[in-house]
């Protein structure tokens, strides 16, 4: 189980390193506030996109514009005038009057006509403002419509950038005393007339029908700790003032006015005149282009008063948000998906199906997002945008640095197997990952440890993988060193390719000086092996030249950059035939070195799948700017008194095949030995051989691989047999044999083993 989590949390550890780390920094910019002013304006944009909706028809407004002062020649306009207006719309029977305009002092003449038209209109309702600011000072009511609590307060809360996104229902005058706001003392009449309850609920929340209208809180939406003094509501706006009906206040005192226009409607009267400086930005100021547009002080009351009434009589929806726990797991799901988004790959067989949404995953998911807020918006919630694209963009530009990050890691661990030129074949050219190839002429050269893999049985895997890791490091920095291309490691084996991906003129040769270079190099693996207690090793190499196809070969799901072809068999064939310490090059690798190539044998094999005998090649070095050579061999056999009886078996690739032979040592040394026996055996044959010594041969040693290198006596059958794989007890018996042959015997000529036809 755990191993499985494990597993699984490495699968996704981009996204579990990505997630929650942007997640967490989106969201301490939105608590202290960084984020308000974006999110207020993406708020804005909502009310810019949504449909137009249709004029409210209970409201009607009475404007004071420019042209209007001047015809009245006067403004403030006259109490006299001012009755005259609230005279006219009066015999209308409208729902409501809501005179939006300061009556605190006294504009002679007419006030005591003004008073009684106050006093005997029961749904006229006055406004006071009762908040302080840097640039006003609160303005008193009416006194006439002060003692009739027919006063309301037209305060409007300012955002930070001068905005106004929420209304008030009520608030606190300067004697902490709380007041109804203008815009909701005239929805509550129009209530009254209509017959919709409206009071306040258990929890001192204001309800009106059906609605219950939620009093704002700091933190809703895209605000943070803003003022939430007050009653106040989110407001959801109607829209601007050409989507409310309006008549002149010229109109008005003409009596032009047409009555159905006024009847049962709540009317405002307000002063809309740049001159009034009653004028407001609002979310419809935004502009693309040009001075941002402002929205006369009526007009927002307009708009609230028309909230109030949509909400309780017909189901409009009211401005929600989201409890901020929900707001936090809003911007982690958008977060994740970003994540997620760019760190999932679709599958091989559906590549064509998602091309395009692979390649356009990110924009897709923000188009979802936007579709998403925006259609919240339309039903009335306001969820946040700016966090939660913030989320996903950064979880996905986190999850796309970190795999840049890890493929240039990768591109060093690719590094450790393939050569630079390689990785930049495929990772930097067009066609580098597209399966196919090309042909093309290569030297393959192929190289094994002789008898590794009984040397194994008998060791522990942790010391084998020691050992081949130290060898496969040593032979890694000699290839590179000739900018030979590993192409693969096979076990103990290793596939090397000089031709691919980068052809060089002499790609024989430095194969060919890599390979030397290797035999040398197993010297310092042998000490390092010494050092850490581990038995010496052999390697055998064969290399061959031709044309083979280079590329990336395999599936959709998996490829490998590599070589096919009878050329790559052939070299195997050829290291097959090698033993320790030993390169056999092909007669093609020879006439493309074009240089001067040390020769210390050659032999005819006819190997399998090939139709013709070819001629193999014992290197012993190479010259010209390489100036490379083979050490000597030195092994000198001792001839034994009385002669080694041995057992063997004639193998096939891996199996022994046939009976069970015996023979004699009659010579030997640490590597080599002169076999006799009764039976013919073939060059380059591969025996598994036990010892028989001790009182009448009772003592079996362990198992001894051997490989036939040449026969010393044609008429006789006398064999010179290389050893491949000896356990340390059998390089033990052979070091004893030589110490007791040695005082007895003369030293023979060594018998040298390299290989002829």
């Amino acid at each position: 189980m755990v191993p499985k989590i494990k597993q699984t949390l490495w699968r996704w550890r981009g996204v579990l390193i990505a997630v929650p780390s942007v997640t967490g920094v989106v969201i301490a910019l939105r608590l202290v506030g960084l984020l308000q002013l974006l999110e207020l304006n993406a708020y804005d944009q909502l009310f810019l996109l949504r449909p137009r909706e249709p004029v409210d028809e209970r409201i009607l407004v009475v404007t004071i514009d420019e042209p209007d002062i001047q015809a009245l020649k006067q403004y403030p306009m006259n109490d006299a005038t001012l009755t005259r207006i609230l005279q006219n719309i009066k015999q209308h029977r409208p729902s409501a009057i809501g005179l939006d305009i300061y009556r605190d002092l006294v504009y002679e003449p007419g006030h005591a006509d003004l008073v009684k038209v106050f006093e005997s209109t029961p749904n006229l309702i006055g406004v006071q403002k009762v908040s302080k600011s840097v640039d006003s000072s609160p303005v008193a009511p009416p006194p006439a419509l002060k003692k009739l609590d027919q006063v309301g307060a037209n305060d409007l809360p300012l955002d930070r950038d001068g905005r106004i996104r929420r209304g008030l229902l009520s608030a606190n005058d300067p004697n902490g005393d709380p007041i109804f706001s203008f815009a909701f003392k005239l929805a509550y009449r129009y209530f009254s007339q209509q017959g919709v309850d409206s009071n306040l609920t258990e929890d001192e929340r204001i309800f009106a029908g059906p609605a219950i209208f939620q009093p704002f809180s700091g933190n809703d939406g895209g605000y943070v700790r803003e003022n939430a003094k007050g009653y106040q509501l989110l407001l959801n706006y109607r829209g601007e003032i050409k989507d409310f009906r309006t008549v002149g206040v010229m109109a008005v005192l003409r009596n032009e006015v047409p009555p159905e226009l006024i009847r049962d409607r709540i009317v405002l009267i307000g002063n809309i005149a740049e001159s009034d400086k009653d004028l407001f930005y609002t979310p419809y100021s935004t502009q693309l282009l040009g001075t941002p547009k402002r929205t006369p002080g009526v007009i927002i009351h307009a708009n609230l008063i028309s909230t109030i009434l949509s909400a309780a009589m017909n189901d409009r929806e009211l401005i929600q948000t989201w409890p901020e726990w929900a707001e936090w797991l809003w911007i982690f799901g958008w977060t994740a998906i970003g994540g997620i988004s760019c760190w999932v790959k679709r599958p091989a067989e559906q590549k064509h199906q998602f091309l395009f949404l692979r390649r356009w995953r990110l924009l897709l998911a923000s188009g979802c997002l936007a579709t998403s807020v925006y259609g919240a918006f339309l039903a009335g919630w306001w969820i946040p945008a700016v966090p939660a694209f913030l989320g996903l963009a950064g979880a996905s530009f986190l999850v796309v640095g970190y795999l840049a990050h890890n493929a240039e890691e990768m591109r060093k661990t690719f590094g450790r197997y393939l050569t630079d030129e390689v990785v930049a074949n495929l990772l930097e050219t067009p066609g580098g990952l597209k399966l196919g190839g090309e042909r093309r002429k290569v030297t393959v050269l192929m190289s094994d440890l002789r008898g590794f893999s009984a040397l194994s049985e008998s060791l522990p895997p942790e010391t084998v993988v020691t050992m081949l890791n130290l060898y496969l490091g040593v032979m890694t920095d000699v290839v590179d060193r000739y900018k030979g291309t590993i192409n693969e490691f096979m076990g103990d084996g290793v596939v090397i390719m000089f031709g691919a991906p980068i052809n060089r003129p002499d790609d024989a040769q430095r194969a060919i000086a890599c390979a030397i270079a290797m035999q040398q190099a197993m010297t310092n693996v042998n000490e390092q092996n010494h050092q850490l207690g581990l038995p010496t090793i052999e390697m055998g190499i064969g290399l061959n030249t031709g044309e083979v196809v280079v590329g990336n070969i395999g599936s959709q799901k998996r490829a490998k950059y590599t070589v096919i072809g009878n050329h790559v068999n052939l070299a195997a064939r050829i290291e097959s035939y090698t033993v320790g310490g030993q390169i056999l090059i092909s007669e093609a690798t020879l006439k493309e070195a074009h240089c001067e190539v040390q020769i210390d044998g050659q032999l005819q094999v006819e190997p399998k799948g090939i139709r013709e005998p070819i001629m193999l090649y014992d290197v012993g070095g190479i010259g010209g700017p390489f100036d490379l050579f083979l050490p000597k061999p030195g092994d000198a056999l001792l001839r034994l008194n009385p002669a080694l009886v041995v057992e063997y078996t004639i193998l096939e690739g891996k199996h022994a095949i046939g009976n069970l032979f015996q023979g004699t040592f009659t010579r030997l040394s640490e590597s080599s030995a002169e076999l006799q026996t009764d039976h013919h055996i073939d060059v380059l044959t591969n025996l598994k051989l036990r010892f028989l010594t001790g009182p009448e041969r009772s003592q079996v040693s362990e198992d001894v691989y051997a490989k036939v290198t040449r026969k010393l006596d044609h008429s006789t059958h006398c064999f010179l047999v290389r050893f491949t794989a000896t356990p340390p007890s059998v390089t033990t018996l052979i070091q004893t044999l030589l110490n007791q042959n040695l005082e007895r015997s003369s030293i023979e000529t060594p018998v040298s083993e390299p290989q002829s036809s």
